[in-house]
């Protein structure tokens, strides 16, 4: 049996409320990474996903390469997020028990990757449980010591995009390639995912329900969803 854990980034969107409503009747709980400077000023889908179950986490203030970043420049991103999601759980009324972190585009920071852990560490972010990961890939490059969520399968449907090439006949082909030269493969009898999907309006604008066509194929396949569990 393949499960996995589905987490969401670049939330608040148009279409955050419809894919929280269709995670909820499918029973996925979802980690739904927010931006806090799009939290501010439209924070009305993030209490909806916080009120309907999802947790929210940290993705940032601004979406920045943290590899372009001075290391106090990314301490200010990661804080000022944090700021905005206490206030949205505020207003949601729901107690904040884990704070999950991802870096946008995956970008740890290189050369200031180490401070960046330490920071995260000390602020006392929520790491996910990853241990049922197999892959060698993910212990050699040290993503199991790591506390920000990273992700074991991409399915790269934000690159689907006006005069981009770049189709929802890609995404499948992805999504059924047996050996893709990035992640894991999704399909690999008995495997463990950490799945990245993107809350874009955009991509929704092309392919209406994209998240509901993809996740859907999943759960065609047998795909058993977890819920997030943190150590």
């Amino acid at each position: 049996m393949i499960r996995a854990l589905l987490t969401i980034d670049d939330i608040p969107s148009d279409n955050t409320c419809a894919i929280v409503d269709y995670l909820n009747e499918a029973g996925i709980q979802a980690i739904m990474f927010a931006e806090g400077e799009k939290a501010e000023k439209n924070p009305e889908p993030v209490v909806y996903a916080v009120q309907h179950g999802m947790i929210v986490g940290n993705h940032s203030y601004s979406h920045p390469h943290f590899s372009e970043l001075s290391l106090s420049e990314g301490i200010r991103e990661i804080d000022r997020c944090e700021t905005a999601l206490n206030q949205i759980y505020e207003m949601a009324g729901m107690e904040r028990t884990c704070r999950p972190f991802r870096f946008p585009y995956g970008d740890k920071g290189k050369k200031n990757r180490d401070a960046f852990q330490s920071c995260l560490r000390e602020r006392g972010f929520s790491k996910v449980n990853d241990t049922t990961i197999p892959y060698t890939w993910w212990r050699e490059n040290g993503l199991d010591r790591d506390i920000d969520t990273l992700w074991t399968f991409d399915f790269t449907e934000y690159r689907i995009r006006p005069g981009s090439g770049y189709t929802m006949e890609d995404v499948w082909k992805r999504i059924r390639n047996p050996n893709p030269e990035n992640g894991a493969a999704l399909y690999m009898p008995e495997s463990r995912h950490i799945l990245l999907l993107h809350a874009h309006d955009e991509t929704d604008e092309l392919v209406p329900g994209y998240y509901r066509l993809l996740l859907d194929d999943l759960l065609n396949h047998g795909v058993q969803f977890v819920k997030p569990d943190f150590v």
